[in-house]
């Protein structure tokens, strides 16, 4: 005997919602943790098998992920997208930064909640400063960190730009596992 479209439906959707049961899906939403050690703790599966939820989370909203990435300079830090990050020598440790306005326009402010990629060590420290429009500006060992606009991912032609920009070079072990 054949089943209606209805009863085949019901049938499946019935299916459905066992496998999502037994495989622990859920509809509800799960917090995330943007500290460096939650995202470098690994995916530790629970008691079902199933990884667990923090292993699983995304990043907050507003972060932004920083990268070790081999470039034709070597290995670089960089924005998980590619685009490579600079220091300028105009800042001072800690200051202000430095690069405003028409400068700003060619070199934009690497913003938002620094955190290392979980594949990543870094060396030095992530942190934030305080910019003019009170947004806050990612650094790196107390440097603000910048792009150069129209740069494409691993481009590092900004390198040396008036003697004032440089690439954050690192080495081959800030890099911990092989992708």
């Amino acid at each position: 005997m054949r089943k209606s479209g209805w009863a085949a439906a019901a049938a499946g959707i019935g299916s459905l919602v066992l496998l999502l049961t037994a495989c622990g899906g859920s509809s509800s939403p799960s917090s995330s943790s943007s500290s460096p050690a939650a995202s470098k703790s690994g995916s530790s599966p629970n008691a079902a098998g199933q990884p667990s939820a923090a292993a699983t989370a995304l990043p907050s909203p507003g972060t932004t992920i920083l990268i070790v990435q081999h470039s034709d300079l070597g290995w670089v830090l960089a924005e998980a997208n590619g685009k490579v990050v600079y220091t300028y020598g105009g800042d001072t440790k800690g200051g202000t930064p430095t690069c405003t306005g028409t400068c700003a326009s060619l070199w934009p402010a690497v913003t938002g909640l620094p955190q290392a990629s979980s594949a990543d060590t870094l060396p030095g420290a992530l942190g934030t400063v305080t910019m003019a429009n009170g947004a806050k500006q990612i650094t790196y060992n107390g440097f603000p960190l910048y792009t150069l606009k129209g740069a494409g991912v691993l481009s590092t032609k900004g390198n040396g730009m008036g003697g004032k920009w440089h690439v954050i070079k690192l080495a081959a072990s800030d890099v911990t596992s092989a992708g």
